[in-house]
């Protein structure tokens, strides 16, 4: 467990050190959850995956899930743009760091891989399965806007809303692929500057 909480960059510091980044990555996401970050209802544009990513990878894969958590609650009571908290986006970011960091908790040379590895695991497990089932099943409990039901219907037919018609809309028409792409761009060009600076181990 000891060996999981902390990435190998933050393995070495004291412990004024580790509570100064954990600290420090807490303040940046909360920063970029509550100002940096275009939300509709059930889709957001935004840097949240990369800095999701780099938390885990920085700080460890449990630090980096304490520290996502946190920081997306603290951002919501800052700006809840008008929204219920919706737990669900909190946990798909802490699982993202969370996997993050236990992919480059090992030491290779194989960057470009893992990189790849944390960005499939950003777009199955978190944008996917978490965020995109927790936003469904919460529309259909809430009913869906007109958007929905419009883009479904000229889509796929009829009035029925399937999880995987829904998740076409989001993916698709409402252009969260694209954000994730952006992201994951951001991370092949970050990670390997964090490799030359003995950041990323």
């Amino acid at each position: 467990m000891k060996n999981l909480f902390f990435s190998n960059f933050l393995k070495g510091k004291t412990h004024a050190q580790k509570i100064a980044f954990l600290g420090l990555f807490t303040a940046i996401n909360v920063v970029f959850n509550a100002f940096f970050e275009f939300k509709t209802l059930d889709v957001q544009f935004s840097f949240t995956i990369f800095i999701s990513a780099l938390t885990g990878v920085i700080t460890g894969p449990i630090s980096g899930f304490l520290v996502c958590m946190l920081a997306d609650f603290i951002g919501y009571l800052i700006n809840s743009f008008g929204y219920l908290y919706m737990p669900w986006v909190g946990l798909a970011m802490g699982v993202l760091a969370f996997f993050a960091g236990l992919i480059f908790s090992k030491n290779s040379e194989k960057l470009i891989l893992k990189t790849a590895l944390v960005c499939t695991v950003s777009l199955f497990l978190c944008t996917i399965l978490i965020n995109s089932t927790g936003f469904y099943f919460y529309n259909k409990a809430m009913g869906f806007t007109s958007s929905v039901i419009e883009y479904v219907s000229e889509t796929f037919g009829g009035e029925s809303i399937s999880y995987f018609a829904y998740l076409c809309y989001r993916l698709i028409f409402k252009g969260q692929i694209f954000n994730s792409l952006f992201n994951f761009a951001l991370l092949f060009v970050a990670l390997p500057a964090l490799k030359k600076a003995k950041i990323v181990l």
